[in-house]
């Protein structure tokens, strides 16, 4: 009896201890999620703090900076990136693999003939494909002929390529000048506000120099923004450039082939 006396001691001590254990377990789970949310509020909050204070510091800054220049430099953005974003688009459409269509081009030309060789070129996209259909049109002549009529079609796909540019340069070297028109006609209220006072002090100065140093930040900000974008537009447009003058030599190679 004292044996199972001792044992069923044991056991409850046991089971007690267990169900403490699990309690004090849930308890310290509970604290720790509680604690977890209360950091994810925290962190919730402070960066919607960000968030609305960085929002609501550029708004000011813009109202601050005259509604009507701001308004245009804004407009010169919007328009600029409208126009590069439909550049690249364009130009990233008229990429291919200009090596491997050469490649596609001379196996038809030798296999199956020009027509299935303008059948490529006709369901290819781009420039690339645009002057060796023009060229296969004059397999027939000479090679003059050829060269002539290639060169003149990549002028005119160039064309289209920069097409749009000059709005994107437009609107570079607009924006720092309508900043610049907002720094003196911030100059000018400055000296207005100087000459209504009849006394010069910084607070009456520091509103015009306020509206004269924003119009020139944004316009400066907004012409190079601008100008990252259309150099990358350059750069794809000489790469195109690079990739036609290099399949019209292909080209005339392969006509070469052929005649002989």
């Amino acid at each position: 009896m004292k044996t199972l006396n001792g044992r069923l001691r044991s056991l409850l001590t046991i089971i007690f201890f267990m169900v403490g254990f699990v309690v004090f377990a849930q308890q310290s789970d509970s604290i720790m999620l509680d604690n977890a949310a209360l950091e994810m509020e925290d962190t919730t909050a402070i960066d919607a703090a960000i968030e609305g204070g960085a929002y609501t510091q550029l708004k000011t800054k813009f109202v601050e900076g005259g509604a009507g220049f701001m308004s245009l430099v804004a407009l010169c953005l919007i328009v600029g990136l409208a126009v590069c974003i439909e550049r690249i688009i364009y130009l990233s459409l008229s990429e291919i693999n200009a090596k491997k269509f050469m490649v596609d081009v001379e196996k038809k030309l030798t296999e199956e003939g020009v027509e299935k060789a303008k059948e490529l070129c006709r369901n290819t996209r781009g420039p690339v494909a645009s002057i060796c259909y023009q060229g296969l049109m004059h397999m027939d002549d000479e090679e003059d002929v050829i060269e002539r009529s290639v060169s003149s079609y990549a002028s005119v796909q160039i064309g289209n390529m920069e097409k749009g540019c000059s709005w994107i340069t437009l609107c570079i070297a607009m924006a720092p000048s309508l900043g610049f028109l907002g720094t003196v006609i911030g100059m000018v209220m400055a000296f207005d506000n100087i000459e209504t006072a009849g006394d010069i002090s910084p607070t009456i100065v520091a509103s015009g120099m306020k509206v004269a140093l924003i119009t020139t930040i944004f316009g400066i900000i907004t012409a190079l923004i601008l100008q990252l974008f259309y150099n990358y537009i350059l750069s794809k447009i000489d790469h195109l450039t690079a990739q036609m003058e290099e399949s019209a030599i292909t080209l005339m190679d392969i006509h070469s082939k052929l005649k002989a």
